[in-house]
């Protein structure tokens, strides 16, 4: 009977209760025949959501039949992430003299390894694999890890180097006859036993035995499989470039870089400990540019430490050009190069691709669906070959579709792409994903558009945009990616493309303020539209870049000025909208220059043209900001006046208002009321103004505006002597990260200082 926690097993019961082969699963499902194979074998665990919810629409499962396999899935995910997936005779090797960190991975391993001891009988095999990236240092921790546990080990302990990464490695049944003889089996017994008994007799020999079997460097599943220790007080540990998922019941670490301080500690080994504290910054250098990867930390160190009349800082400067980088690794020691070859050639060819083009990504990492199109296949068949990747230690995997390169893999994989593909494959691989990034973006930017937002029924794109939500989780989390497009296509002279994604981008800005490249966004538009020489388009963007110089970077008088050459450009083409809104950021930019009676009147004449022209989300933003201009001049009773007409016109508008910008307008509202009532004194409203605020701005996904509104919060709970709840309030501003209030979050860093005192 298949346990059904177990994926594979439980999508073949599901998939033969349903009279169906693999190939018509396939069609129904749309998911690869492959990939389903895979599956069903254990060869890959950890399926993704849309594949799991693609699997039980094409087996037509009942609601309780698609939980069971959506619950399978997910203990596979966890399995993984934790690291516990159930997936003498001879001295060891020499271990390296300058054994360095590595404490946190020796003390799991020695809790593993406690662990298995707790368990025997159970069934649990006494097994722990360890993966990783060719040069991460997996062999060097297992044979330190060898000698700490060797006390539990009276028998002993055996290395057997399975050689993986050969191409032509040795059969399973050739190293178990290796092994069998090295614990003294005699001759007459393994001519006894015969080909066929071996199996028996080696799984009965190391149960009688509590030896430490370690298997170095296994190729795949089948290799390793026949050689690991069933029943009895021995253990194996077992390491691999593969994640060797299909193998079951064992312990999982994924062995990752060290830590920069280990690396320093490393480097400061190799090259002498008065050099390393004479360069301690170049020395730091030198191990960020090696991605804190052990091997090639070796060959820096070892290169440095015979070149006595080099400074640091030398190596470290030649190292930072990512062109030489590798090259430079390489001088003299082809290690680092010849371990990336050895994982590289064992790919197949589609995977052997992908790694290659996945060098042209602009970003730290890069989800499925866009990986597909650099490959131009589909996005099941994508996953598969992204998978096979991780499976390579060539790739990570995080997240839930997101996968990103080691740094020197990154230039590795560069390389590859140069050797192996002709300039013109590569441009337009880069060209289709720029164009799928650009096409995608408007889609999911306009969203946040009035008059726009959900994607019209014929759209095709390969991206699930059904709702605001999933529209900005995209929109984030390729946002390096579509910027780097973006770049490119306004290098590439195509203005047209670079202002229509600026412009589906408008609403969206608010809900990601803090991200930093808001202004390079709008510039790039506004260049563009000036070359297009359309006036509208000029005011418009103009416009735009105005608002993320004075929100997102501060700079007022810089935003000012944009804002006044956005008018003289509206009033040019008569354009009363948009003269509107350059009066609208002209008094923002003249509120944050304290200029309060020219920013009301600004202010004054936005408003007035919006009504004219119609533009209900322009009015009440207006409405909004003459309410902040007053509670800045310190005007706070005035102020509420304001902001009550501002909620009646919003009220007043019902559905008229895109929902989003009702959210967003209404949350600005309280906290700005909120603010008002504290100048007054009246905490208690304060507090209920400003925790509807956040409440919203949370609901709402906008951690930028957030972030403002619960360090307000923090502020009049402070004032209210309501210490506990304003250090939680302060504390929440600092768990947002990097999408919070830069300003506001050191102001709530500062704020938690002193109540620490």
């Amino acid at each position: 009977m298949p346990n059904d926690g177990d994926f594979g097993q439980l999508l073949r019961r599901l998939r033969q209760d349903a009279g169906l082969t693999i190939e018509s699963l396939a069609e129904n499902s749309g998911v690869s025949a492959r990939g389903i194979g895979n599956l069903e074998r254990g060869e890959r665990t950890v399926p993704q959501r849309r594949t799991v919810a693609a699997l039980a629409d094409g087996l037509r499962l009942d609601a309780a039949e698609r939980v069971q396999l959506l619950a399978a899935a997910r203990a596979g995910r966890v399995r993984r992430s934790n690291g516990d997936n159930p997936a003498g005779p001879g001295a060891l090797p020499r271990e390296v003299d300058d054994f360095t960190g590595r404490d946190q991975e020796l003390a799991r391993l020695s809790e593993m390894a406690r662990q298995l001891e707790a368990e025997r009988g159970s069934g649990q095999q006494s097994v722990i694999v360890l993966s990783g990236a060719p040069g991460v240092g997996k062999t060097t921790l297992v044979l330190r890890a060898a000698r700490e546990l060797a006390h539990r080990f009276p028998d002993g302990q055996l290395l057997v180097n399975l050689q993986g990464m050969d191409d032509d490695p040795p059969h399973w049944s050739e190293l178990m006859l290796r092994i069998l003889k090295t614990l003294g089996l005699p001759d007459s017994e393994l001519a006894k036993a015969g080909p066929q008994g071996r199996p028996e007799l080696y799984r009965r020999v190391l149960a009688e035995r509590r030896l430490l079997l370690v298997l170095d460097n296994g190729r795949d599943e089948a290799q390793v499989r026949p050689l690991l220790p069933g029943s009895g007080d021995g253990m194996a540990l077992v390491t691999s470039r593969r994640m060797l998922a299909g193998l079951g019941g064992v312990q999982r670490m994924l062995v990752g870089a060290l830590r920069p301080r280990d690396s320093r500690d490393l480097l400061a080994g190799l090259v002498g400990v008065e050099r390393a504290a004479a360069e301690g910054e170049a020395l730091a250098e030198v191990a960020e540019l090696c991605g804190h990867l052990p091997l090639a930390l070796r060959v820096a160190g070892n290169w440095l430490a015979t070149r006595t009349g080099w400074e640091v800082r030398r190596f470290a400067d030649r190292l930072a050009a990512e062109e030489q980088r590798l090259d430079a690794l390489a001088v003299d020691d082809p290690r680092l190069t010849a371990a990336f070859d050895l994982s590289y050639r064992q790919l197949t060819p589609e995977a052997a691709r992908m790694f290659r083009r996945l060098a042209l990504v602009e970003g730290p990492d890069i989800g499925t669906e866009c990986a597909a199109t650099l490959i131009g296949r589909p996005v099941f068949d994508a996953e598969d070959i992204l998978e096979e990747l991780v499976e390579a230690g060539l790739l990570v995997g995080f997240g839930t579709e997101r996968y990103a390169f080691h740094d020197l893999l990154r230039l590795y994989a560069r390389t590859r792409l140069e050797a192996d593909e002709s300039r013109s494959e590569a441009a337009n691989a880069k060209a289709a994903m720029h164009r799928w990034l650009l096409e995608t973006t408007v889609v999911a930017g306009r969203w946040y558009e009035p008059a726009h937002g959900a994607p019209s029924p014929d759209w095709q794109g390969n991206v699930d945009l059904s709702d605001s939500d999933k529209a900005r989780d995209w929109l984030k989390a390729e946002g390096v990616n579509w910027l780097g497009a973006l770049r490119a296509a306004a290098a590439a002279g195509d203005h047209t493309t670079v202002v229509e994604v600026a412009e589906a981008l408008h609403w969206f800005s608010d809900q990601w303020i803090f991200w930093g490249h808001w202004p390079t966004v709008f510039s790039l538009a506004a260049d563009c539209a000036q070359a297009l020489s359309d006036p509208l388009w000029e005011a418009t963007h103009l416009n735009y870049h105005a608002w993320a110089l004075v929100m997102c970077e501060s700079r007022h008088r810089d935003g000012l000025v944009r804002s006044t050459q956005a008018l003289t450009a509206a009033e040019r083409c008569g354009s009363l909208e948009q003269q509107a809104w350059s009066h609208f950021y002209r008094a923002w930019a003249l509120r944050m220059l304290a200029d309060y009676e020219a920013a009301i009147h600004d202010n004054t004449v936005a408003a007035r043209l919006f009504e004219a022209v119609g533009d209900i989300h322009g009015a009440l933003q207006a409405l909004s900001a003459r309410g902040a201009i007053l509670l800045r001049a310190q005007r706070p009773a005035e102020a509420t006046v304001a902001m009550q007409r501002a909620l009646d016109a919003l009220h007043a508008a019902g559905d008229d208002v895109e929902p989003h910008i009702r959210q967003f307008t209404l949350a600005n509202l309280h906290g700005l009321a909120g603010d008002a009532h504290a100048q007054l004194g009246h905490w208690d409203e304060a507090i209920t103004h400003n925790g509807a605020a956040c409440k919203l701005s949370r609901e709402s996904g906008n951690s930028a505006m957030e972030s403002i509104h619960v360090v307000r919060l923090g502020l009049a709970l402070l004032a209210a002597g309501r210490i506990s709840e304003a250090r939680d309030a302060f504390t929440r501003c600092l768990e947002l990260g990097a999408d919070a209030d830069p300003e506001y979050a050191n102001e709530a860093r500062e704020y938690l200082a002193k109540l620490q005192q």
